[in-house]
């Protein structure tokens, strides 16, 4: 149920082989490594989201992303279809291992006028300290990115993410990723269009709870000539000290990747 706005670009993925002289102390030494790792940890039965069987009335849910802040202490957030067959969010907890009630993400009803919404990133910093972003759809139809942050385990209201509504002009904007360095401070990532309905990408951090405004990425203008963009990945080691990537279209309209960081 996972939807893109775009695609840039394909990852080929390489396949190792070991060579035919390896020493068998080296294949003992790898299988012994394989079979530790997994019997490390046992998986338990998965089970149904509670709570979802009341919310999903349309019969289409999903779990879209998962954070644990320590054993145990995990946030989930997904969609769900109404008894009108809209697309709306939840968000769920677990505490002490035992994961509790998903309930509609606090705010979205509102926003969420087109009926099609979507969490796609969840960060957890602390047990019951998270934020989450995605998108939803505006009264006009139009995409619209959206955060929504936890304090001590409960779910604030969800806002559209300040600045957007002026990057924003081609009416497709979407948080894409989410990381949370400490409680209410993290840093996102996603993509908007702008005027000319060219792709670009954003950033927003988070400080101290309170979400600054968004800005197009500094520098991807320049790069991003054929006017698709989209930046997938966010880690945030520290307040302020985050590092984002993602794609674009050169010039060429070749998918090239970027990186960029923030000190």
């Amino acid at each position: 149920m996972r939807r893109r706005s775009i695609v840039v670009g394909a990852a080929i993925a390489f396949c190792s082989v070991w060579p035919a002289a390896a020493s068998l102390a080296a294949t003992g030494a790898h299988a012994a490594a394989t079979a530790s790792a997994t019997v490390a940890g046992a998986w338990g039965s998965a089970t149904e989201v509670p709570g979802t069987a009341a919310l999903n009335k349309g019969g289409v849910a999903g779990v879209i992303s998962v954070s644990c802040a320590s054993a145990g202490n995990c946030g989930a957030a997904g969609n769900y279809a109404d008894g009108s067959g809209h697309q709306q969010v939840f968000v769920v907890d677990e505490k002490n291992g035992t994961w509790g009630t998903a309930r509609e993400a606090p705010g979205t009803a509102t926003l969420n006028k087109g009926g099609a919404a979507q969490i796609d990133s969840v960060s957890c910093a602390t047990a019951g300290n998270c934020s989450a972003g995605g998108y939803y759809k505006d009264g006009s139809g139009h995409q619209q990115a959206f955060v929504a942050g936890e304090a001590n385990g409960t779910w604030g209201t969800a806002r559209e993410v300040p600045g957007t509504a002026t990057l924003n002009k081609g009416g497709v904007a979407q948080i894409d990723s989410v990381s949370c360095a400490t409680a209410g401070n993290c840093g996102a990532g996603g993509l908007y269009a702008d005027g000319s309905g060219h792709i670009q990408v954003f950033v927003a951090g988070e400080a101290n709870g309170t979400w600054g405004t968004a800005r197009e990425v500094p520098g991807t203008a320049t790069l991003n000539k054929g006017g698709r963009a989209a930046a997938d990945s966010v880690s945030c080691a520290a307040p302020g000290n985050c590092s984002a990537g993602g794609a674009y279209l050169d010039g060429s309209r070749h998918g090239q990747a970027f990186v960029v960081s923030e000190t």
